[in-house]
């Protein structure tokens, strides 16, 4: 009779580098996100006829923020953030966020401070968007920060990333 020998469990760790197949996952997942945020951050600073028409950039004197934020007017929070359309320090704080975290995510550096940032970012487009209308609570916005929290507790820059350098490993602020 033959022995049935187990499989491997998908947890197990990989004996050439020590990573674990989930480790993979949150990997590419920490990418995807950070090319998510780096590509609005191209594409409303360009206008690259994506998001954001070219006479619309922000190089070509657009303002990042307004069509959105002017669009939640009706919602149930809308005074608050249409009075923010607009001004200069929300546009420069809204594309350094973009771009930071976009950034921090693709290089694997920082992704505690990039989910922490994105998070808020994302919980802040979200109040914009109340009530919402496809579903009672949950949208992109709410599971995309969820991502953010498990990319942070999963330490996913060590993987396919910078977070491995010394220099984050002896400063937790880069991990």
């Amino acid at each position: 009779m033959a022995t049935i020998t187990p499989a491997k469990p998908v947890h197990a760790v990989h004996a050439a580098d020590g990573k674990r197949p989930v480790d993979y996952v949150w990997a590419i997942a920490r990418i995807a996100l950070g090319w998510t945020f780096l590509w609005a951050f191209v594409d409303k600073t360009f206008g690259l006829g994506f998001a954001t028409p070219a006479e619309k950039a922000w190089l070509a004197g657009g303002s990042p923020t307004t069509g959105f934020l002017k669009g939640t007017e009706e919602n149930a929070l809308g005074g608050v953030f249409t009075a923010l359309a607009g001004q200069a320090w929300v546009d420069w704080m809204f594309m350094m966020g973009l771009l930071g975290v976009g950034l921090a995510l693709m290089l694997g550096i920082g992704t505690r401070v990039a989910a922490v940032a994105g998070g808020l970012m994302l919980m802040l487009m979200w109040a914009a968007a109340l009530p919402l209308t496809t579903n009672p609570f949950m949208d992109d916005h709410v599971i995309y920060t969820i991502v953010l929290i498990g990319l942070a507790l999963a330490n996913a820059g060590t993987t396919l990333g910078l977070g491995n350098l010394p220099i984050v490993k002896r400063h937790a602020f880069l991990r």
